[in-house]
């Protein structure tokens, strides 16, 4: 394979977009493994008291990740994470206002291999979630296993994430005064497995949870698709029925967490690496669906939002595929 390596010219501003996007990689894929060493490693030293100091506030604080969690406004306004906007670059698009007397659940699509999208517009300031959506406070859901990570959990719940477990989403939707817009990548961690470039495939058909949910709370419901998303990596082949894809879903169902063979281009040469590639990400928020609030939905009254939801995410897919480069004769399809 011929590598086709970086110019040496390459504007400074692109570089140190480069390093923020490394940084953010490293975040997601060795942060926690380095973390878990780290206290590891406390244990074993004459520092051990650290260890033990940190394991009594863990269980002390262990309820806070499906509380709301404990973000930080200055770590959301980081500088290095308009780097990260400017990488690809991310937008984020309103299409209507969303009153903020209301507690709103978000339905991410698609999922991609690392949500960069969600990431970048719900987790930090970089893309004007705020002043796109005054007096609305995002909160990302992400697996309950990340927050039992010693130090990790501290840091990804100052970027506003919380436990996607249905504890954590009720305590977002059922406060009072609104203003929380629970956020969720509904294809969960299946749909990162279909992640690659021109895929258009979400696995929504047999997911009614996030749906009931919202019924339970009368929360309405928005759709928000990420164009773009599953354009930055590649993945190795994976079709359904082969050994790499059951090995994949064995684990996804073992641990909760799937692996994705992923691979884009690298640090100082675009032909292979880890580093997603620099496309750009629009990430649209559609309309609100209202639903009527039903501590006891009926199958049907689900099935029917769901419809409905389908029905808007669709709509809002169709509306402004041709803005963002896919073609008109291509569709949605779900799973």
């Amino acid at each position: 394979m011929k590598i086709q390596f970086a110019p040496l010219n390459v504007p400074f501003s692109r570089r140190v977009q480069t390093l923020a996007v490394v940084q953010w990689l490293f975040s997601f894929i060795a942060l926690a493994q380095c973390c878990l060493a780290l206290f590891i490693l406390l244990c074993l030293t004459d520092l051990w008291f650290l260890a033990a100091l940190y394991a009594a506030w863990l269980y002390l604080d262990r309820e806070t990740p499906m509380l709301g969690g404990r973000r930080s406004s200055w770590v959301r306004g980081w500088r290095v994470w308009r780097h990260f906007r400017d990488y690809f670059p991310l937008t984020l698009v309103k299409t209507v206002d969303l009153d903020p007397k209301l507690n709103y659940l978000f339905g991410f699509h698609p999922h991609g291999v690392l949500v960069a999208g969600a990431f970048g517009n719900f987790c930090t300031k970089a893309s004007g979630f705020g002043k796109l959506f005054p007096g609305l406070t995002p909160y990302l859901l992400m697996l309950p296993f990340w927050f039992k990570v010693p130090f990790f959990r501290d840091y990804i719940m100052c970027a506003g994430l919380v436990s996607s477990d249905k504890r954590s989403a009720s305590f977002l939707l059922s406060q009072p005064g609104g203003g929380h817009a629970a956020v969720l990548a509904v294809g969960g961690a299946p749909e990162s497995l279909e992640a690659r470039p021109g895929a258009l495939t979400l696995q929504l058909l047999s997911r009614k949870g996030f749906v009931k949910l919202a019924i339970q709370h009368g929360s309405p419901l928005v759709p928000v698709f990420s164009f773009g998303e599953n354009e930055l990596f590649n993945q190795m082949p994976n079709p359904r029925g082969s050994a790499l894809r059951d090995a994949q879903e064995r684990l996804q169902k073992l641990m909760g967490v799937a692996l994705p063979l992923f691979h884009a281009r690298g640090v100082f040469q675009y032909s292979w690496g880890l580093l997603p590639f620099r496309k750009p990400v629009c990430t649209v928020v559609g309309r609100p669906i209202l639903v009527s609030q039903d501590p006891c939905p009926t199958r049907e009254e689900v099935d029917r939002v769901h419809t409905l939801y389908l029905n808007g995410l669709n709509q809002l897919f169709e509306e402004n595929k041709e803005k963002y480069g896919i073609e008109k004769h291509r569709h949605l399809s779900f799973i």
